[in-house]
């Protein structure tokens, strides 16, 4: 996929790879998802981190910003993960968000096609991503997908204070 937009079979509907440019619409996409997972209290991103994350010398994530009728709907940002079991890289999904007014036309789903089409052109292994219990519309999308709801692992996450900590208990390196 070039940074040109790519039209879908979906009505009005167009994906794009976010450019340098699109940095503050990223964040606000962040922001808007939080306050929908009822985390925005947990956003610390700044314009910098995500231009330098996105677009820097050496990019960690990827954008596609979603568009109706040529304006930015949605985005899916999603970054490389290996699987020791499958042998292959995979593509994990950090963030999917479609603004309200847009939800139930399929925008969501045309994101995930995406993603799993970027999976299966690079010879990838897997797809994945997490979402809250009580996400119910995420859920039944998933579902519909054929998406396997993995309930026997358990996310764990060491940050902030207890990641200094543990951090400290190793020798510093040269």
């Amino acid at each position: 996929m070039t940074s040109s937009r790519i039209h879908t079979t979906l009505p009005g509907i167009s994906l794009r790879r976010a450019e340098r440019p699109d940095a503050a619409l990223v964040l606000d996409f962040i922001h808007k998802l939080a306050a929908y997972e009822k985390l925005s209290h947990e956003v610390q991103a700044t314009l910098g981190d995500i231009e330098d994350a996105l677009f820097g010398a050496r990019p960690f994530a990827e954008v596609v910003i979603a568009e109706l009728e040529a304006a930015p709907v949605g985005f899916i940002l999603w970054f490389p993960n290996y699987s020791t079991f499958v042998g292959k890289p995979g593509i994990h999904i950090e963030d999917l968000f479609v603004l309200p007014h847009a939800r139930g036309r399929g925008i969501g789903k045309c994101l995930l096609a995406w993603a799993a089409r970027v999976a299966q052109e690079r010879g990838w292994g897997r797809v994945e991503w997490s979402v809250l219990d009580w996400n119910e519309p995420a859920l039944r999308l998933y579902q519909s997908i054929g998406a396997e709801a993995k309930t026997e692992w358990v996310l764990q996450r060491l940050a902030g204070a207890a990641l200094a900590r543990l951090a400290a208990q190793f020798p510093a390196r040269d």
